[in-house]
């Protein structure tokens, strides 16, 4: 064999192999790695306390939460989570006080921007109320409230422009019960992109 020709068959296979690691290795990223935007509102004065950006393994084209809840007896647990991933978890008390305990820890309201502009910004396809059997429901007007404290964030209109059709998850985490503190209450929201 001539050694023009063995390099540039040598050429061709390197150039071969480029090509298909290349395309396997965007595909991959593109379709396992996802965020998803969770954001805390109080539930007494609907002022935004913070939030936190979750890297998921795997995402879909909607947002499904589906949650585990344990009734407090005395002491319950609620989880919620997106294919298999948690995105919150709390412990809820009866006659007492719970607390988040994923995630560990929220970035304060501080950290998020505020976008340069004051226009309003609603979900297009609006809200998901995630509902746990004998928890309170709410009605559009109440999420609205708590929408108005969030829609201005650069985050929130970052993952709204990335996926414009999607409904907003709104979750009310009560870690109190019975005769329980709705001082201690919180508007959860979830976000994806």
């Amino acid at each position: 064999m001539r050694p023009f020709t063995y390099y540039i068959l040598i050429f061709i296979a390197i150039m071969l192999l480029g090509c298909d690691s290349n395309v396997n290795l965007s595909d991959e990223g593109k379709d396992s790695v996802g965020q998803v935007l969770l954001l805390q509102v109080d539930y007494t004065t609907n002022e935004f306390e913070g939030g936190k950006e979750l890297r998921i393994l795997k995402k879909s084209k909607e947002l499904i939460i589906i949650h585990e809840y344990i009734e407090p007896s005395d002491f319950g647990s609620i989880k919620l989570m997106y294919l298999s991933e948690p995105l919150f978890e709390g412990t809820i008390h009866w006659m007492g006080t719970g607390k988040m305990t994923y995630p560990e820890k929220l970035e304060p309201a501080s950290y998020f921007h505020v976008a340069n502009t004051f226009d309003y910004i609603y979900p297009v396809k609006g809200f998901e109320p995630i509902i746990i059997p004998d928890i309170y429901n709410f009605e559009e007007k109440d999420y609205l409230e708590v929408w108005s404290k969030v829609q201005h964030l650069k985050l929130t209109r970052e993952y709204l422009k990335a996926d414009p059709n999607q409904k907003v998850n709104i979750f009310l985490y009560t870690p109190s019960v019975g005769a329980g503190d709705q001082l201690t209450w919180k508007w959860i929201i979830f976000l994806k992109k």
